[in-house]
């Protein structure tokens, strides 16, 4: 019998085909990706001549009240009360959302407020929704619940990858009408959790006595989440065909029916009614700042206000931030601040303790840049990283939210800090931000520390360190970190 012999340099040919296909497609998301989000814009003129920093001060007390969430477990059982004593809706707007314990909580509290009644819309960034969200039954037993509806926030697109790095990040809820808790916590147990894998975050609950006065800042929260809800990159999120069996997603429905009977048991407080008015601070005036929605480079809103509302003080400022990550510009807005201010301090993870490889790398590259902007740097070393984005200037003003001090909350993703004018919520914010710094180190240039007498030097893990060394001669993608 004769072999042939046409077969195998016809395979060869057609994998040669395959192969350059698939090096062509790479090139093409991975230029187009660069070349869209590479220019950073600048800051307009008519938003320059919009915003100014008095506007975020008092001097008579609002019909808003806030105090900060803490506590990872408390601001699990904070979101689950505001859900369960909801009556008319809820809004969960979040970065990331796992079916995980935390996240099944928040699930089945979700799916029994859509039972009762409740009109529930919830926010998701595409990329949880590709990572953590199709094809899982837990997910899709909540989007299928009467009165629920989520939508997803630019879906990745392998096609569009000029569209690819515009991530929504903010994180909020508002129970009702005059009820809602913004910060940095995403949905999950990494950070509504306090025991294994988890972080360190914030969150600021602001009530309002009187929230039909249009100055409660609920509606600025309100006119923002209409805002991109009604988006067009904003899709209905459903389970892909197939993924989720109907068989599968109702055995899942049932489960977190059950799992909300026992979390009844289990956290007493969804059904105890909260002393609000107790546990919150006066307030004179809250200012939402928010950057651009749209999925392309913004305009550095956030960034430019942060930076002007520091100038515009000679008092002492603290910064806290995960990590670090500068353009030129971003480092000059630094020196001014540091030029204008009575004194300017900023704590972030030192490279051993930052759970972020990329803000890690960066750090540890551009420290020396950072020091010369006068800022005075302390390194956190607590040993479990440290994701609180909070600001305090003087005795009066609280700032916190999701924006991280980088390139990618400055130009690519969506983000929120609300500006708080009160003197109760600046004292307690400081106590906070206060036993943080106590587990710190003082910078004293790149490679000189001031450690305080019972504070030990976190020891990089070899997996971590290994992550920085592949990062760093990546360091040009900085601005996509």
């Amino acid at each position: 019998m004769k072999k042939s012999l046409s077969k195998g340099p016809a395979c060869k040919f057609r994998w040669r085909y395959i192969l350059a296909a698939i090096v062509l497609s790479a090139i093409y998301v991975i230029a187009g990706t660069i070349l869209s989000y590479v220019r950073q814009p600048g800051v307009s003129q008519e938003y320059k001549d919009m915003f100014d920093p008095k506007d975020c001060y008092s001097d008579e007390v609002s019909c808003d009240r806030a105090c900060v969430i803490e506590d990872n477990e408390q601001a699990l059982e904070e979101r689950l009360r505001m859900i369960g004593q909801a009556k008319e809706r809820i809004i969960l707007s979040t970065f990331d959302f796992h079916a995980d314990k935390s996240g099944k909580d928040m699930i089945a509290a979700l799916m029994d407020a859509g039972k009762r009644g409740v009109d529930v819309k919830i926010l998701v960034d595409g990329f949880s929704a590709l990572q953590q969200m199709d094809g899982n039954a837990y997910f899709y037993a909540l989007s299928t619940t009467r009165n629920v509806e989520i939508r997803v926030y630019n879906r990745i697109n392998l096609l569009m990858p000029w569209k690819s790095m515009g991530r929504l990040h903010d994180k909020y809820v508002i129970a009702d009408d005059g009820l809602y808790l913004l910060g940095g916590r995403n949905t999950y147990d990494y950070f509504l959790s306090d025991s294994g894998y988890r972080n360190y975050d914030r969150d600021v609950l602001v009530y309002s006595r009187s929230p039909q006065d249009k100055r409660s800042s609920i509606h600025q929260l309100e006119d923002y989440f209409e805002s991109v809800w009604n988006l067009d990159e904003c899709r209905a999120f459903h389970a892909s065909p197939g993924a989720v069996s109907s068989g599968k997603a109702s055995e899942a429905g049932k489960e977190l029916e059950q799992r909300y009977r026992d979390m009844l048991r289990k956290y007493p407080v969804i059904d105890e009614r909260a002393d609000y008015e107790g546990m919150t601070y006066e307030v004179n005036r809250i200012t939402l700042l928010s950057n651009p929605v749209h999925v392309y480079s913004k305009e550095p809103r956030v960034f430019y206000s942060l930076t002007e509302l520091m100038k515009d003080t000679e008092e002492d400022i603290s910064i806290h931030t995960p990590y670090i990550i500068c353009n030129d510009w971003m480092y000059e807005s630094l020196k001014s601040v540091c030029a204008g201010s009575g004194k300017a301090a900023l704590m972030t993870n030192s490279v051993a303790n930052n759970g972020n490889p990329f803000g890690a790398s960066d750090y540890k590259i551009n420290k020396e840049k950072l020091l010369e902007t006068g800022i005075t740097v302390y390194e956190y070393e607590g040993g479990v990283s440290y994701h609180g984005k909070s600001i305090t200037i003087g005795d009066d003003i609280s700032i916190i939210g999701s924006f991280n001090m980088d390139m990618r909350s400055t130009y690519l993703d969506t983000e929120l800090m609300l500006v708080i004018d009160s003197e109760g919520v600046n004292s307690q914010l400081k106590g906070y931000m206060r036993e943080y710094e106590a587990e710190s180190v003082k910078v004293l240039d790149a490679d000189t520390y001031d450690i305080p007498e019972g504070v030990t030097r976190q020891e990089i893990s070899s997996k971590r360190e290994f992550r920085v060394k592949v990062l760093t001669p990546f360091n040009w993608l900085r601005f996509l970190m």
